[in-house]
């Protein structure tokens, strides 16, 4: 995710609590939508569904967050 902020995201992970908690957030879901996806049960998709749009809302905020301290400003 996000290769060009590698760097960066190694250092808000480690000095960044919430950073931090957001991301391991988005990589639980993404393992738990990884696992749904396997069982190939379709009873599941409105699950998987919501997931990846809660994972998606996640992301969206790290790369805010991400932008923000690239261009100097307070994260949000």
């Amino acid at each position: 995710m996000f290769p060009e902020f590698r760097e960066q995201i190694a250092d808000m992970r480690a000095n960044d609590r919430h950073f931090s908690r957001l991301f391991e957030q988005h990589n639980a879901l993404d393992h738990e939508i990884k696992n749904l996806e396997d069982r190939r049960t379709p009873s599941l998709h409105t699950q998987i569904e919501k997931l990846k749009k809660e994972k998606l809302l996640i992301k969206e905020r790290l790369y805010t967050m991400l932008k923000g301290c690239a261009n100097g400003t307070a994260p949000a």
